[in-house]
């Protein structure tokens, strides 16, 4: 969850909401509670492999299983392509599609050693992100701030903060990746409804944190001239501010006394990447192999090595986020793994609202206020990314 989106989804969420990036935020993150309540209170219920998947097809049909497990491989194959390129545009920016493609062959072959190898490294890299971030925030509390400055756009809509929401959404949606391994936890009841709460807690304070940060030092600047690395930005700018209230603008920050800081950020945002598309391939595989072993996917994905991985599913998910990185750009990665991951918990509010009484199910205002957040957050992603909406609208 700290990985891609804390470092590539700023920038073009900005794009969208401009001054409202935190209502966005808000959204996004209000979407992403209620969709772990009901997945929290699913996987329960039913802690095997595969998530909303699992959950679609034995509360709702086969269909809906296919429809949420389809979803989730297209949305997190496309989240894994924008953590690869996010990857690649940090460690050498130009050669972003080499780096990403290179990346994501050692992380297919570490994954295949098995999920706590995978764990662990995440955990690692979890540390030194969090470490960065802090450091990133507190450093900008002492840039000037300018009350003429005007964020662009200055006058957003509801589609466009929707829509920037939508984008925003993808770092939180992690969590998906922690019910998807309801097999291979420890008392997976109380493990996996915990994991998920807690990780969503913490990612909710530093995404707040660091929005902040970013809205108050990056907002004013030009909308063309916004970095597509925008933490590595904040630290220029933070380290030699220097703007013209009377023009907006902002000169141009010289390596200077960055030179000591940015590096740290690009290794973090490397890092954080790394561990995202860990875990992204992880959980594409796992839902493959459920998805084979239900007979929704070709059976030959189901074969499990001698370290418990679904290793032919595994090989299928690199390969496919492979190929977004090389056809396809972070922006509208992000966007499509925005709106299918909204689809996949769409299917699994539909399904906690099939809970029995008896069951240990959320309020069933939960999945209902979050399939209505769901479609409202997707609809107005896809049709400003079309351009069928302006961000105003």
């Amino acid at each position: 969850m700290l990985g891609t989106g804390v470092f590539a989804a700023w920038t073009p969420a900005l794009l969208w909401s401009g001054p409202l990036l935190l209502v966005s935020l808000a959204v996004a993150a209000v979407v992403a509670a209620l969709n772990a309540w009901s997945t929290a209170s699913l996987a329960r219920v039913h802690p095997e492999a595969g998530g909303a998947y699992a959950y679609g097809r034995a509360r709702l049909g086969r269909g809906a299983g296919v429809v949420a497990g389809a979803a989730f491989v297209l949305g997190k194959v496309a989240s894994a392509g924008a953590a690869a390129l996010t990857l690649g545009s940090y460690l050498w920016a130009g050669h972003e599609r080499l780096v990403a493609v290179v990346a994501i062959a050692a992380l297919l072959v570490l994954d295949l050693f098995g999920v706590t190898r995978t764990a662990a490294a995440s955990a690692v890299s979890v540390v030194l992100v969090v470490v960065v971030l802090v450091a990133v925030v507190v450093a900008s509390t002492s840039y000037p701030s300018y009350a003429d400055a005007v964020v662009q756009p200055a006058s957003p809509g509801p589609a466009g903060v929707l829509a920037a929401a939508g984008l925003l959404f993808v770092a939180f949606a992690g969590y998906a990746r922690v019910a998807t391994l309801g097999e291979e936890v420890r008392d997976p009841e109380r493990t996996l409804p915990r994991a998920i709460a807690v990780a969503l807690g913490v990612v909710m304070v530093v995404y707040l944190a660091v929005g902040v940060a970013v809205l108050r030092v990056e907002g004013p600047i030009p909308a063309d001239e916004r970095s597509p690395a925008p933490l590595v930005q904040l630290v220029h700018l933070v380290a030699t501010p220097s703007f013209d209230a009377a023009t907006g603008n902002f000169a141009p920050a010289p390596w200077g006394a960055a030179a000591l800081v940015v590096p740290w950020v690009r290794i973090a945002a490397a890092v954080a990447a790394g561990g995202a598309l860990l875990s992204l391939l992880a959980g594409v595989g796992r839902t493959l192999f459920a998805m084979g072993r239900g007979g929704d996917a070709p059976g030959w994905l189901t074969p499990v090595s001698r370290h418990g991985v679904p290793h032919r599913a595994q090989v299928v998910a690199a390969v496919a986020a492979a190929v977004v990185s090389l056809v396809g750009g972070i922006g509208g990665a992000l966007a499509v793994s925005g709106t299918s991951i909204l689809l996949y918990y769409g299917v699994a509010h539909l399904a906690a609202l099939r809970m029995r009484a008896d069951e240990p199910r959320a309020p069933r205002a939960v999945p209902l206020l979050g399939l209505v957040g769901c479609v409202l957050v997707a609809s107005s992603l896809v049709a400003v990314g079309l351009g069928l909406l302006s961000p105003g609208a």
